[in-house]
């Protein structure tokens, strides 16, 4: 049985969640939202040292608070193809090679990828029959690529350049963390 949890570790939680009610951050997506995601995610991951838990805890803080949002989760490599990894939303495919679907090819391009409609992209794999757009970003330590971070939006052109710097922001503190 998980031990419980320190009521302070979630009075620190709830005060960084200021006065957002429904938790999702809204449509008009800005720095200080971006910013209120950091200190959540930090708060979550400072005293961990646990990967898993410290992937899984990231991927439920983004489902949790990004609005529009279906499926977030990790892709891992390992052994040169990505690895599924903690995720939250639908059931997905457990492995993907470099340079299949759109995380393999922001892994394998080593490049963040946008994509306005996933319906346009030249080898989608649905997973999700409502699925409308998807931003994939590599996560890295150095020159070496850890895997990568799919977020996917029920709203075609879900994602901004400002949401790709935010979540850019929030994979550096994380991969910081990771000892993978």
């Amino acid at each position: 049985m998980p031990a419980p949890i320190d009521d302070g570790f979630l009075s620190q939680l709830d005060s960084l969640a200021g006065s957002k009610s429904s938790g999702a951050i809204a449509e008009s997506n800005n720095a200080q939202d971006y910013s209120l995601l950091a200190q959540q995610l930090q708060a979550l991951i400072d005293n961990e040292t646990d990967d898993v838990a410290n992937l899984a805890n990231c991927a439920a803080l983004l489902h949790q608070e990004l609005a529009e949002i279906s499926w977030v989760g990790f892709y891992l490599l390992k052994h040169e193809q990505l690895v599924l990894g903690p995720f939250q939303g639908a059931t997905v495919s457990p492995r993907l090679a470099l340079g299949e679907a759109i995380c393999g090819t922001a892994a394998l391009m080593r490049k963040a990828i946008n994509v306005a409609d996933v319906q346009h992209f030249p080898g989608y794999q649905a997973r999700d029959s409502e699925a409308r757009s998807e931003m994939v970003l590599p996560l890295w330590r150095e020159e070496l690529l850890l895997g990568v971070l799919d977020i996917t939006s029920t709203k075609v052109e879900r994602f901004d350049f400002c949401d790709q710097q935010g979540l850019e922001t929030l994979m550096q503190m994380l991969v910081a963390q990771l000892t993978l």
